[in-house]
């Protein structure tokens, strides 16, 4: 790899970084990240849903590397320091994408492959919606699919716990301080206390936290108007695969039929093969590289989670960074394991449109 090429790989990350993109805000992203795969050689243009797509050669098989473009809100001021790249995303998960666009832009230069690949810049990932994967499950069905989440550049992602976001409301007459009763805030305390006791019931005996119920709290608010009080309280589940949304939902509303269990997102866990191509043509390229691969479970859940059960086709989800930084005010990507991924991905890809 030349010295230019090293630099311009370079400079597409540290240029997406530069334009803050948090979720529902990711226009100016999507057009920059559009007009450069274009000078890259690339069909490239702006889906109905807003999402960046970007298009290498026609026919079968076809590829999808979905990333994402948006990120959570927080700026972190973009500086390399020696070989770390520091900017909000640069993990989570414009490190990613810009070395799917990286990779397809090698391929291009290299005189292409048999096939198709199409890269997705999504928006709305880490927003409860997940609106770009949602449109893209309905747009594409490919053969083989990489979803852009950072497991650092010599791991490969097998599956993702399912989410279930709720806000419950508990809103009942006030009533004087000095009387015998449950306020509204300790209606909701206690819901919450219950749901930690039925996920310590469910997980005892589960090692793995990929196997447990995780719940969050996330927020509490109470106010009252004279007449009544009302509160109100923001929950996060991390879901394991034999634990349905639904089911918890359910579960949930059982706890007091006076607290009402408002379903804000819900996504089902997913886990693919051990053994599926797309997972097998990474490990072989990490191998060429000179690493030994791993094949891990998250305790998160990425656009994976969508679009794995809607294609139906081999999927895993890969890409630079430690994820342990996403989200964090310390937010970076190693130089190293970006180019690394990038030479990982060339390889998988040609070895992948190959397979037909």
């Amino acid at each position: 790899m030349s010295t230019a090429t090293d630099n311009a790989e370079i400079a597409l990350l540290d240029g997406l970084l530069r334009i803050p993109s948090p979720s529902g805000q990711e226009q100016a992203a999507v057009q920059w990240l559009v007009e450069q795969m274009a000078a890259h050689g690339l069909e490239a243009w702006i889906d109905e849903a807003g999402n960046a797509v970007g298009a290498l050669g026609t026919g079968r098989p076809e590829t999808v590397l979905l990333g994402h473009i948006d990120t959570v809100p927080g700026m972190i001021p973009v500086r390399r320091e020696a070989d770390r790249l520091y900017g909000r995303g640069a993990v989570d998960a414009k490190g990613p994408l810009a070395a799917f666009v990286c990779a397809m832009a090698r391929l291009r230069a290299a005189g292409g492959l048999p096939g198709r690949i199409v890269v997705i810049g999504c928006v709305e990932e880490e927003a409860p919606s997940s609106r770009g994967a949602h449109h893209a499950a309905q747009c594409y069905r490919p053969d083989f699919c990489i979803v852009g989440e950072p497991s650092r550049w010599d791991r490969v992602t097998l599956g993702y716990k399912g989410t279930l976001r709720v806000r419950a409301r508990l809103r009942q007459p006030c009533a004087h301080s000095a009387h015998a009763r449950r306020t509204a805030t300790e209606g909701i305390v206690e819901l919450w206390r219950r749901l930690q006791e039925h996920a310590a019931q469910h997980n005892a005996g589960r090692a793995r936290a990929f196997d447990q119920l995780q719940p969050t709290l996330l927020g509490i608010h109470s106010q009252s108007d004279g007449l009544h009080e009302e509160a109100t309280a923001e929950i996060n589940l991390r879901l394991p695969p034999d634990l349905s949304p639904e089911a918890v939902a359910a579960r949930l509303a059982q706890f007091d039929p006076a607290i009402r269990i408002e379903v804000l997102g819900a996504t089902p866990a997913f886990q693919a093969p051990r053994g599926n191509p797309v997972a097998h043509a990474l490990t072989q390229a990490i191998r060429r590289q000179g690493a030994q691969p791993a094949l891990v479970l998250k305790t998160g859940t990425a656009d994976m989670n969508i679009v794995g059960p809607a294609w139906g086709c081999p999927t895993v989800a890969y890409g630079p960074g430690d994820a342990a930084l996403d989200h964090t005010p310390d937010e970076h990507i190693e130089l190293a394991d970006y180019r690394s991924a990038i030479a990982v991905l060339a390889r998988a890809l040609t070895d992948l449109q190959h397979r037909a």
